[in-house]
């Protein structure tokens, strides 16, 4: 079927909270990955997510070109086209946008989807990130807001941080230290100032400990009960049982328990990057390494064109990572839970 229309994307989140999984968030850095991301959903019968990073956005429209919005609308629509006949609802978000690339990459990014929707068109992404993440709360929250009324507009969902993520991702980076973790002062802010879905819906990354990237797990200590805690007391304020829709950043080495307990408390779209990353590329380097005699033209000889043909290395790679995809619905239970 068709990449999700703004309805269907709010279905198969309400379908995740509902049932109590989380849909898995790939990012992508090609077609050949976003082919692989779509593979191992339908293998896994899953519905999801697939999203596009800040450097990914840059990567996507050429060295020479270097437009983020313009590499991002262009796997878009490759997205639009090849995903209509694999058989699960799959969504298109922008990940992690900080306040200086705004200007070139989301606010963009909204208001084509605003001219698309004037047009009678869905919009090319389902959702888009505000990472605020590396400013003050009160900031944070002014930005969010204005954001949200654009998605509001574009027929698009907001994802919001509060709190901190530690590590490294395209150039964000935060150091692990005791500031990684949302308070219940800083989501009672959140709801004072983006409402609890009468504004417009939003997703919400609270931080209990989080960290991007490749890390010691001695140096990450993950405290999903404070999910349950924010959850349970701004719930009661509000009148609204989990009235956050949680996301889980930087979940790579996380235990199952851990992630379990998270996705208990209503985290219903978990961000993997780092594991499915490895799995296409290590596929690539065993190709390489077992086959370097015929990769490359050695001692002035002519190699083997079948062995450097980009697709005798792809094919396994997008294999591999389709494979990781189908473990990650499995851990967060979405495996077999496709809402059509």
């Amino acid at each position: 079927m068709p990449i999700a229309t703004p309805d269907q994307y709010a279905a198969i989140i309400d379908n995740a909270k509902a049932k109590g999984f989380a849909l898995p968030a790939i990012n992508v850095t090609s077609s050949q990955t976003l082919n692989a991301a779509l593979q191992g959903f339908a293998d896994a019968e899953s519905d999801g997510i697939i999203q596009v990073s800040l450097g990914t956005a840059l990567y996507l429209s050429g060295a020479r070109v270097q437009d983020r919005a313009r590499g991002s609308k262009a796997l878009a629509l490759y997205a639009h086209e090849v995903a209509k006949d694999y058989g699960v609802t799959i969504a298109l978000h922008t990940d992690h946008c900080a306040v200086e690339y705004l200007d070139d990459w989301v606010r963009p990014l909204l208001a084509d989807a605003i001219e698309r929707r004037g047009r009678g068109l869905d919009p090319l992404f389902q959702s888009h990130m505000w990472d605020g993440s590396a400013v003050p709360l009160e900031e944070n929250l002014s930005i969010a807001r204005e954001l949200l009324d654009l998605s509001v507009q574009a027929n698009t969902m907001l994802e919001v941080e509060i709190g901190v993520v530690g590590g490294e991702e395209d150039g964000i980076s935060h150091e692990i230290n005791d500031e990684l973790y949302t308070t219940v002062e800083d989501a009672r802010a959140t709801i004072a100032a983006l409402g609890a879905g009468e504004r417009g819906r939003y997703l919400t990354a609270l931080t209990f400990g989080n960290v991007h990237g490749v890390y010691n797990p001695d140096s990450v200590h993950l405290r999903p009960e404070i999910l349950g805690d924010i959850q349970a007391q701004i719930g009661a304020e509000v009148g609204k049982d989990r009235p956050f829709d949680l996301v889980f950043h930087g979940g790579s080495g996380s235990l199952p328990s851990e992630i379990a307990e998270a996705v208990s408390h209503g985290v219903v779209k978990m961000n993997i990057d780092t594991d499915t990353q490895y799995a296409f590329t290590s596929t690539i380097a065993g190709h390489m390494l077992s086959n370097w005699d015929k990769v490359l033209k050695v001692n002035g000889g002519y190699g083997d064109k079948k062995a450097y043909d980009p697709r005798s290395w792809g094919k396994p790679a997008e294999t591999a990572m389709a494979e990781r995809v189908v473990q990650a619905a499995e851990q967060l239970g979405s495996a077999g839970r496709k809402l059509r």
